[in-house]
């Protein structure tokens, strides 16, 4: 712990994991007296301040006038909904069309909000900066303070030679297409990547590693656990540090709702779209409804809302059907808790393969799948004992080594 009280700035992506990744490390560090400020995205204004943090915004493109727009992750919520279409795609063709459009409307917002970010460290002098996020932004590798780095996706962002290439979904055991992926990934990128490289060097940043879009920190933090991180050829170095789980303590309490309680079976938590098969399953369902909550008529052995805090919810559970976004995926892993994963875009794809391949999970096709096989990996996951055991004895070693606390830690010492 710092003998002085220091001043953090975290930088978040504007999506709601590493948002509240960084939520629940500022929380530790908030509370052993040190000043947190946000320079989050514009759409989580007040959202910052009432769990006790500096709120210091910025825009990553002009504001809207349209109130729907300035919800918390609104753009990206937006952006996905837009694109759906792509998400049917194999990921290899994905990226031309909805990997390489996410990486210009990142790199979009870090030339946008660059004179922003330097007055907001003219205003806040911190003493360490944090960035979560997948692109840089040269103000905060330029101000002359240690900056430290979170990787909050899976893993394979963090490039090496005998691992599947990010954003594939690709077999770890299996080296068939992982090249091609790389040199289609190449082709796409790089002259966006050039672009970019040659205006962070401008603004008087370091280049960028090749094909990345961020800097490495003098430190470099990763949230994903032992259990099923990928076995590389070459070690990361020393400045890097695995987090077994990130898991926050500043949701609130959930209460499991009466018609539930007092019902039988196991209990499931779910946060995708369509619910008309499990309807007929003698399960029960706490139900993540998300931005189309108004569009969802739940059945009788459901209950759910717009969002709920996911953190109390999972250990309440059963099982979780997800996605597969890194932080629900290793919030999983900290409770001890298999998974349906149905991806959609992104690292899901990598965290729905991994969870398979080493039999923690089941990954379905997401717009393949047909009601009897849902039902089915639900009724396969919850019957399976010997891995219920595993898992809650996983859960232990992953709370036991405290992410938050070590990431808290961590960035103590950088400031130092």
């Amino acid at each position: 712990m710092s003998e002085r009280p220091l001043t953090i700035l975290f930088m978040p992506e504007s999506a709601y994991g590493p948002t509240n990744n960084c939520i629940g490390i500022g929380d530790v560090l908030r509370r052993r007296g040190h000043r947190v400020v946000f320079a989050a995205e514009a759409s989580w204004r007040g959202r910052l301040e009432r769990l006790g943090f500096e709120e210091d915004l910025v825009d990553l493109a002009p504001p809207s006038t349209d109130p729907a727009e300035q919800d918390a992750g609104q753009f990206w919520k937006d952006f996905i909904r837009d694109t759906a279409p792509e998400f049917r795609k194999p990921t290899i063709e994905q990226l031309d069309t909805w990997v390489r459009p996410v990486w210009e409307e990142l790199v979009n917002g870090a030339r946008y909000c660059q004179p922003q970010l330097t007055q907001i460290i003219e205003r806040t002098r911190p003493d360490v900066i944090v960035e979560d996020n997948v692109v840089g932004f040269p103000a905060l590798v330029t101000a002359g303070v240690p900056f430290v780095r979170i990787v909050s996706c899976n893993p394979l962002e963090i490039s090496d030679p005998q691992i599947p290439p990010a954003f594939s979904g690709y077999p770890a055991a299996d080296p068939a297409g992982w090249q091609a992926f790389r040199d289609e990934y190449a082709r796409v990128h790089r002259p966006l990547w050039a672009e970019f490289n040659e205006w962070v060097i401008e603004q008087g940043a370091p280049p960028l590693p090749d094909l990345e879009f961020i800097h490495k920190g003098a430190v470099n933090l990763y949230v994903y656990p032992e259990l099923a991180d990928y076995r590389r050829a070459r070690p990361l170095a020393p400045s890097w540090h695995r987090l077994e789980s990130s898991v926050r303590q500043t949701d609130e309490k959930f209460t499991l709702p009466q018609a539930l309680a007092a019902g039988d079976g196991p209990l499931i938590y779910f946060s995708l779209g369509s619910l008309g098969c499990l309807a007929a399953t003698p399960y029960r369902y706490i139900v993540s409804k998300g931005p189309l909550h108004e569009e969802i008529e739940l059945a009788p052995n459901m209950a759910g809302a717009e969002f709920l805090p996911q953190t109390s919810v999972i250990p309440l559970c059963d099982l979780v059907i997800t996605h597969g976004g890194n932080n629900t995926v290793t919030e999983c892993l900290h409770y001890g808790k298999p998974m349906v994963v149905l991806p959609l875009f992104w690292d899901q794809y990598d965290n729905a393969q991994r969870m398979l391949e080493l039999g923690l999970g089941i990954r379905l096709g997401t717009y393949e799948f047909g009601d009897n096989e849902l039902r089915g990996a639900l009724d396969r996951l919850l019957a399976d004992t010997a891995l219920h055991r595993r898992l809650a004895g996983a859960a232990v070693t992953i709370q036991e080594h405290d992410g938050l606390r070590k990431a808290a830690g961590l960035i103590e010492q950088a400031a130092g």
